[in-house]
């Protein structure tokens, strides 16, 4: 991923809170924007540096917390209100002690233990980067910090309450924490740039499976889901959710995702923040829908039906990088025709999923 700044609150989102917010609530939105702009450069570097000589970050050793020869650790510390600079803090719980009684950093160790198996229970992957990469989260990070994000070796968490998120909300959200850690997968497998329509579906893929994990850990199906992304996080004046899978565009006041291809917005990737970097957020909306009414129409568990299909986009080496909706397109058609058998349910509801979001389907796969 390049210039991935991978972190689950829009920009747009927490400008529009500063702009509307009372002097309190903007200087915590605006301090929340300059400190994800400061985390940039490590966050952009990063990823391209180790997917170009096949590493993970725990082939680095001065990478913190990798524990070389002892195989995966679910480590959680507290940054206490700091910020950069402190990562990771003081460790305060490892995968074998007991809970803390800190809520946000035994639901940080939950969240993390649930995503990983998840992957490995559904999918055979061995931790996020499929080697047995360590699990590293830091919370308490910053004051009154609207934002989680995942840094490219690690999740970190702010404690909400500044106008955008409740407070606690963001480890309590187990969709939040795999959409993030979902960042790392796509990190080290596909590398979709962090602009554009690449960017987009680098989004897109961290709602879907982190609605995945939330839904195979209740025991919901494609039916009876929500659809909706960090329910019940945000601030009950703002809205419902972060985002609606189903139906884009709804989850909150002024939400400005598009439903479909003929209200995409065509914004440049640039630093502005109104711009999204090109609309990573605001257009992931569309390939969202296409998987939740793919899911919806088979029915079941989402998890087992076109779930695997898109797993196997993301991590079978045939999604590039700069890729945009088309070649997604194209390529879950083409894998669900091999998962499947073509003219399949499953491979007539992943076009229907298309279809219905309006993205050119190449004219083979019709």
């Amino acid at each position: 991923m390049i210039g991935c700044r991978c972190e689950i609150a829009p920009p747009t989102l927490l400008l529009a809170v500063a702009e509307q917010g009372d002097p309190e609530v903007r200087d915590a939105a605006l301090r929340t924007l300059l400190t994800s702009a400061a985390l940039r450069s490590r966050r952009s570097a990063l990823g391209p540096v180790l997917r170009r000589f096949g590493l993970s970050p725990a082939d680095l050793a001065f990478l913190p917390a990798q524990a070389p020869d002892t195989g995966p650790e679910n480590t959680v510390y507290d940054v206490a209100g700091g910020e950069e600079a402190a990562l990771p803090g003081r460790r305060v719980r490892g995968t074998t002690d007991p809970p803390s009684g800190d809520a946000a950093v035994d639901e940080a160790f939950d969240g993390a233990a649930a995503t990983a198996a998840f992957y490995r229970e559904v999918f055979a992957r061995d931790s996020i980067d499929g080697r047995g990469l360590d699990l590293v989260s830091s919370v308490h990070f910053g004051q009154r910090y609207d934002n989680a994000f995942w840094t490219g070796d690690q999740m970190v968490y702010g404690d909400g309450g500044g106008g955008v998120f409740v407070a606690g909300g963001l480890t309590r959200a187990l969709d939040v924490v795999a959409h993030e850690l979902t960042h790392g997968v796509t990190q080290f497998s596909a590398g979709l740039q962090y602009r554009g329509q690449s960017g987009a579906l680098n989004e897109s893929f961290s709602d879907v499976f982190g609605v995945l994990v939330a839904q195979r850990a209740a025991g919901t199906d494609a039916a009876s889901a929500s659809w909706l992304v960090g329910e019940g996080t945000l601030e009950p004046s703002l809205g419902r959710a972060l985002r609606s899978m189903i139906a884009p565009g709804t989850a909150y006041a002024g939400d400005d995702q598009p439903a479909d291809m003929d209200a995409y917005a065509d914004l440049p990737a640039d630093d502005d923040p109104r711009n999204d970097n090109g609309g990573v957020h605001v257009n992931s909306g569309i390939p969202n829908r296409a998987f939740a009414e793919a899911a919806r129409t088979l029915g079941g568990e989402a998890w087992e039906t076109v779930g695997p299909v898109w797993y196997e986009v993301l991590t079978g080496g045939r999604l590039a990088p700069t890729a945009g909706f088309e070649d997604c397109a194209a390529l879950t058609l083409t894998v669900a025709g091999e998962r499947y058998g073509g003219g399949s349910a499953e491979q007539d509801a992943v076009r229907g999923g298309w279809e219905a979001v309006k993205v050119r389907l190449p004219a083979d796969k019709r």
